[in-house]
């Protein structure tokens, strides 16, 4: 494909306000692909203290770094380190950066071809729409949360007319970028609903770091638990979105009803990891063992040794418009998948054929699709495994992905600025 214009390589700048070696979607495995086919790319992002909100160790508060990494550069601008859970907290983090980033792409910044904008938070859309009127540049708008519903489902703001003004900024950004990328199916049709023009929008799925988990599964075995059953790991974050105490309730079920091949295995942490633990005790549960959370380093070789993995979210609407960024991981790992997710993500492993699908929160319909998947033959979850890996790599693979975006960003930067 071609990257250059004007003789000269397509001007990517990617304006996140998370990026390595933060844990982000769209990372430096993003930026450095763009780079292997030609582009020429900067990332204008913050200082790392996500998901934490405290610095990160090497690194200090200044008005400007710069580094390259894999012949990525990357400009760091000063924010305020935050991840609280009070809103405050975030809104003073998220309009440091919104402030910082605006003065350097407006004043310090080479002129890019196309800005990639990267949301959340939407105070990056709002950036990248005032900076695209001013330099008149066309905006690629990656949109991975659906504002001001997320805000709303997790109770970060439950201020309606706050989340109104939000609505509204939304919209204001959506009619002002020239593309919006949206990561599942749900997700066209949520904007379409709210006004956003189809041919606006591009679907590209998201991708896992397929290179820390192939390094981390091919470092050898990890012990698991309940050896000789048939292990269906769970592993991340265990908080309210997960609902996990469903499962917990589904294994009581096996176990009553003598069903003793099957086992649950938990890893990870998180607000709700303690509760879920004595729950289980209450429970007496024999089936379900927990492990403590464990670096990234090691996590492609704990789900290697797992039969199948589990992907479980609470029975919100949001959640049906959303695809789980494991249930990639899990696709790229190839085992089969246990999905209690409605909507894109049970569509998206039927379409693959490589799980079960069970009604989230239902701990009967948990407990019917783990003895289904026990019950399978050899045969048919090697067929899921393989299938599983195929899928991956041809419609969700870093390589995938980026060629679409390739195309994208080139479109735009011969088209340059149009009424969005």
């Amino acid at each position: 494909m071609e990257t250059q214009l004007g003789g000269m390589a397509i001007r990517i700048l990617l304006l996140t306000q998370w990026f390595d070696p933060e844990p982000t979607f769209k990372g430096l495995a993003f930026a450095r692909e763009l780079v292997r086919r030609g582009f020429d790319v900067e990332v204008v992002t913050g200082f790392p203290n996500y998901p934490g909100g405290k610095l990160y160790s090497g690194y200090r508060i200044r008005l400007l770094t710069r580094e390259q990494i894999d012949g990525v550069h990357v400009t760091r601008v000063p924010l305020y380190p935050s991840h609280s859970q009070s809103a405050p907290g975030r809104v003073v983090n998220y309009l440091s950066f919104f402030l910082s980033s605006l003065v350097y792409c407006l004043l310090g910044a080479k002129r890019p071809d196309v800005i990639y904008a990267y949301h959340p938070p939407l105070t990056v859309g709002i950036a990248a729409a005032l900076v695209r009127g001013i330099r008149r540049v066309p905006v690629v708008y990656d949109i991975q949360d659906m504002w001001p519903d997320t805000l709303r489902a997790t109770g970060m703001l439950s201020n309606e007319r706050v989340l109104d003004w939000v609505s509204r900024l939304c919209k204001w950004v959506y009619r002002r970028v020239d593309r919006i990328v949206v990561l599942s199916p749900g997700f066209k049709k949520l904007l379409v609903d709210r006004g956003v023009p189809e041919k606006k929008m591009e679907l590209i799925y998201n991708w896992c770091n397929e290179e820390l988990l192939n390094q981390s599964a091919c470092k050898g075995s990890e012990k698991l638990p309940a050896e000789g059953k048939f292990r269906i790991v769970f592993a991340g974050n265990m908080g309210k979105a997960q609902a996990l105490y469903s499962v917990l309730d589904a294994a009581s079920i096996l176990q009553k009803n003598g069903d003793q091949a099957v086992a649950f295995v938990f890893v990870g942490g998180g607000v709700e990891a303690e509760r879920l633990e004595k729950y289980s005790r209450e429970l007496q549960l024999r089936n379900v063992h927990f492990l403590p959370r464990v670096p990234m380093s090691r996590i492609g070789s704990i789900l290697k040794e797992a039969d199948a993995l589990l992907v479980h979210l609470k029975n919100d609407p949001l959640f049906r418009v959303t695809i789980p960024s494991k249930v990639q991981a899990y696709m790229a790992i190839g085992k089969p998948i246990l999905v209690a997710v409605e909507g894109d993500a049970a569509d998206l492993v039927q379409e693959c054929g490589c799980g079960e699908t069970a009604v989230p929160e239902n701990p009967d319909s948990i407990a019917a699709a783990a003895l289904s998947l026990q019950r399978r033959s050899v045969a048919d979850l090697d067929d899921m495994e393989t299938g599983s890996r195929k899928y991956y790599r041809e419609k969700l693979s870093v390589s995938a992905g980026v060629e679409k975006f390739s195309a994208v960003f080139t479109v735009l930067a011969k088209a340059g600025v149009t009424d969005a």
